[in-house]
């Protein structure tokens, strides 16, 4: 197999600079760099001083990032680590507070389209679905292996949203019994067998259930409202925030963690505060912003995104 050659185009690009507003000198904490597309932008405008912080726990996308932001040189640094993790690292390294903060969430098209990494059942490829495929950690497989019935109906129920998720985990957990479940183009027969794409059905089941264990081997939702609030936390006065989402999974807890800090105090004015309302942030927009027809024409996996941004009080 030819060496794989990722590539990126980020989604949203100019609606997510508006809403982050770089200028010169500013600072991005880029909590899910991926391959650098939005950063570069952001080093651009920014120059000549600004910087972008970036995180992401696929190293071999922090590789390609590094690659692609080197003519900016020391402007652009890169950690390896998870975006949860960004308030201790700031900390510890004595960086000064960004001016702005980004989540890219979810999966990129360099992962999906890699054939080696098991996120797509496009390809023939062990069931692995890890972002950082170089260090230790349970793989989709294991969880395949493991996981008890009610287990892999919670994950296919909570993380896929799938209808015939209980039928599915008993019939996954019968097929086990005769021979490990290791390949993605297993799965995806095992998927369809039990439950066959039916009609006009939008999307494939197999996609549904490669999402749901994606999700469970990464812990992709576990404390994502936490670390949004803390990364709001993080920002001065003035400073914005953005996060896209291209499934409702993530975009439900974007949409009410941003909304609960920017809710006023709902007590009536004069009386002690009990309603426990801390107003973080101003929405200027309250909708999600879409992607353009154009760009879902040109991009067609663009098309599920949803950004939603905020300013700090």
């Amino acid at each position: 197999m030819a060496d794989f050659v990722p590539t990126h185009r980020p989604v949203l690009a100019a609606e997510t600079l508006e809403a982050l507003d770089p200028g010169p000198g500013k600072v991005l904490l880029d909590g899910t760099v991926g391959l650098g597309g939005h950063a570069a932008r952001w080093l651009e405008l920014t120059a000549p001083f600004g910087r972008v912080v970036g995180f992401d726990r696929d190293a071999r996308a922090l590789a390609v990032a590094a690659r692609n932001l080197a003519p900016f040189g020391a402007r652009a640094e890169l950690i390896h680590d998870d975006y949860r993790e960004a308030p201790r690292i700031f900390a510890e390294r004595g960086f000064a507070a960004p001016d702005a903060a980004l989540l890219d969430l979810g999966l990129g098209s360099h992962q999906i389209d890699d054939p080696t990494r098991g996120f797509s059942h496009r390809f023939d490829a062990p069931l692995d679905m890890r972002f950082d495929a170089d260090a230790p950690g349970r793989t989709a497989a294991d969880i395949l292996a493991r996981a008890a019935e009610p287990e892999l109906a919670r994950i296919f129920e909570e993380h896929g949203e799938l209808p015939g998720a209980r039928k599915l985990a008993r019939a996954l957990c019968d097929a086990r019994r005769r021979a490990p479940i290791r390949t993605t183009t297993e799965l995806a027969r095992l998927v369809r067998e039990v439950l066959p794409p039916r009609g006009r059905q939008r999307i494939d089941p197999a996609t549904l259930v490669f999402q749901a264990l994606r999700i469970a081997v990464n812990d992709e939702l576990e404390g994502l409202d936490a670390a949004i609030e803390a990364l709001v936390r993080m920002l001065p006065q003035g400073g914005r925030i953005a996060v896209i989402a291209f499934h409702s999974l993530e975009d439900r807890i974007a949409k009410r963690t941003l909304r609960r800090l920017a809710e006023p105090c709902r007590c009536r004015r004069g009386d002690p505060c009990t309603c426990g309302a801390t107003r973080l942030l101003d929405m200027p927009e309250r909708r999600a912003v879409k992607t353009s027809d154009e760009e879902a024409l040109e991009n067609p996996r663009a098309r599920s995104a949803r950004l939603r941004w905020g300013t700090r009080r």
